[in-house]
């Protein structure tokens, strides 16, 4: 067997990504994020993971010297504005931290690179700016690029999600490098997840909601740290899950139970709610994967984070690349 690639990820949240590159073989030398709810997670699940918790600006590999010289920095990033989309006092936050992940690669000398994100940075002109900065920076160190999008639900997570990807790896690894092709020969229904869930509690009708739930979830979304409760997203999404019968405007805190009577209304405000333990089924983290905090926080975790699935799919193509040259 081989020996375990080794990897850095920054702005690691709940762990999605993380968790789906162990399950490729990668083994984390550093997992890095701002937020303690989140470092409180990774801990939780992962007890023996090295993680430190502070912000991506202010961190020094040289003080961490097991972060250098690794396989793989990842990083699934928060999604960065168009300058010209937004005009936000934090708009800028997120290129901020995008910059930091790539001049990162200066100091870390990492054989590869991948990074989420919105699949707009992929191909729209409103980010040419910025790819033509990433571009000037990887290419000068020595790294071939390629831009995709995947959608998860090619990967068995029930949901459409398109994210956006930027894999680099250095020569001469790079040209052995194809994204992930997907893994699942149909995309698997909100209602068949979510089934054993909704029968847990002895809710009579969890069988005929399961079967008018037969599409994939939208986008879940973990929405702004400055803003109130979860939900599961705006009107657009808050209507996709209304033809399932789920009212997105709220989570609830448990499933339904015996005595829930389900009025089967076309009225999103009296049709069921999901729990933030199934939103985390629908993002495909393991039944066992447990995310802390209170039920906004737990949420907003799960919105943000990359499916694990997506995540195992990139660490084994970028496996595959870095071990089809063997190191001097």
């Amino acid at each position: 067997m081989s020996d375990p690639l080794r990897f850095v990820d920054v702005c690691s949240g709940a762990g999605g990504l993380a968790s789906g590159l162990e399950s490729a073989g990668f083994s984390p030398a550093l997992l890095l994020d701002n937020k303690p709810q989140a470092c409180e997670t990774l801990l939780a699940n992962r007890p023996g993971w090295n993680v430190l918790c502070e912000d991506l600006v202010d961190f020094m590999p040289e003080e961490h010297p097991e972060s250098l010289d690794v396989d793989l920095l990842s990083a699934g990033l928060p999604r960065v504005r168009a300058s010209a989309a937004v005009r936000r006092a934090d708009s800028d936050d997120e290129l901020r931290l995008l910059r930091a992940t790539i001049y990162l690669v200066h100091s870390i000398g990492p054989r590869a690179l991948l990074l989420e994100n919105l699949p707009a940075l992929v191909d729209s002109p409103a980010y040419a700016d910025i790819r033509a900065f990433v571009a000037a920076e990887l290419t000068h160190l020595g790294y071939g690029l390629r831009w995709f999008v995947l959608n998860a639900a090619d990967f068995g997570v029930p949901q459409e999600r398109r994210q956006g990807v930027l894999v680099a790896i250095k020569e001469p690894y790079f040209h052995a490098f194809a994204p992930p092709r997907p893994t699942v020969a149909e995309h698997v229904p909100v209602g068949r997840v979510l089934l054993p869930s909704m029968r847990a509690r002895g809710w009579r009708d969890a069988d005929a909601w399961a079967s008018q739930a037969t599409a994939v979830a939208p986008t879940l979304v973990g929405g702004s740290e400055n803003r109130g409760g979860a939900d599961l997203g705006p009107s657009g999404t808050k209507r996709a899950w209304a033809r399932m019968g789920v009212n997105a405007g709220a989570l609830a805190d448990e499933v339904p139970d015996a005595d829930y009577t389900w009025p089967r209304s076309t009225v999103p405000a009296q049709m069921v709610k999901i729990t933030v333990d199934q939103a985390a089924l629908l993002q495909a983290f393991p039944p066992e994967w447990r995310v802390t905090g209170r039920k906004t926080a737990r949420y907003r975790q799960i919105g943000h984070a990359t499916p694990p699935p997506v995540g195992r799919a990139l660490g084994e193509a970028v496996a595959s690349a870095l071990r089809s040259v063997h190191r001097p």
